[in-house]
């Protein structure tokens, strides 16, 4: 097991909302261990016969509510939030913090919950994201610009 001695600059983050991205997603998907997977159309069937609760898809309104909702709880913590992009789907948000990418990634999911529900539409849901997501940690300029780029642009 190797360990990176490079200090983190940022992280990339990115979460999927409820039952909208599952494993074997024709897409290609991500697995916990293992990395990048590809589509597996008998395992993406039988995610989605597991589903206990609809997809969630996110609206124009509920997506500013995400993205808002990111900046405020980035603000209220110090942290520096270089890009968000709140997608039908999905989420990506580079931030730089004093803390584990995953404690981010968990402290952002929540704040987005709770602001979805206490909007003027509400956004009320059993379940509003998938389990964990991705954290990819950035150990450089480069590496902060391009996550930014494609938070911003590829989308």
């Amino acid at each position: 097991m190797s360990s990176d001695t490079r200090e983190m600059v940022g992280v990339f983050i990115t979460w999927t909302t409820y039952g909208t991205w599952l494993p074997g997603d024709a897409r290609g998907w991500r697995a916990k261990v293992g990395g990048n997977k590809l589509p597996d159309p008998g395992l993406e069937a039988e995610c989605r016969e597991k589903m206990k609760f609809s997809p969630v898809q996110l609206d124009t309104h509920d997506r500013a509510t995400v993205e808002e909702a990111c900046r405020k709880h980035c603000e209220h913590r110090s942290w520096q939030l270089h890009a968000v992009n709140a997608r039908t789907n999905h989420v990506h948000v580079v931030v730089s913090a004093n803390e584990k990418p995953q404690r981010v990634r968990d402290q952002l999911k929540a704040n987005c919950t709770a602001q979805l529900r206490s909007q003027p539409r509400p956004l009320v849901s059993p379940r509003t994201w998938t389990k964990g997501g991705d954290c990819s940690v950035l150990f450089d300029d480069d590496e902060l610009h391009d996550a930014i780029r494609y938070t911003l642009e590829a989308q």
